[in-house]
């Protein structure tokens, strides 16, 4: 039985070369929450945690930020982002979109910043969080 589309859970990823961070998202709510991060090397995350986050939350569908310059330019951080989700694509045969990430680690920062001072400022969070504010954008850009 598929959930309606309405319905839906997206795991969200903030991939960066040694790091990238995964939040959920119900599109119900239109919300998500920062989950943590998956170490990787050279862009190619640790196979164990996240097949354990896809394992967990049984998402319909893969939301990778795509980290484009100023100008929406494309840099070579936008390809290995479009690569690794390539790869989730063909790993676990779920639908992958990307989603404009320009300002998110800034919007990322500033928020924790503002919930927990520098204490909050952890790399773990601030992957996090981005990848929350990436699926909530997401949501956000299918009903405009």
């Amino acid at each position: 039985m598929t959930k309606p589309a309405n319905n839906h859970t997206v795991l969200g990823f903030d991939f960066g070369k040694k790091f990238i961070g995964v939040a959920v998202g119900q599109a119900l709510t239109g919300t998500a929450t920062p989950l943590g991060s998956i170490k990787a090397k050279d862009g190619i995350p640790n196979q164990e945690q996240l097949q354990s986050y896809i394992t967990q939350w049984q998402p319909d569908k893969l939301i990778v930020g795509l980290p484009l310059n100023m100008d929406g330019s494309e840099q070579q951080l936008t390809f290995d982002a479009k690569k690794f989700g390539n790869r989730l694509a063909n790993q676990f045969r779920l639908p992958v979109e990307f989603q404009d990430e320009r300002l998110t680690t800034a919007d990322a920062k500033a928020q924790l910043f503002h919930h927990g001072g520098y204490r909050n400022l952890k790399k773990d969070n601030i992957d996090a969080e981005s990848a929350r504010l990436i699926i909530e954008s997401y949501f956000e850009s299918m009903y405009q």
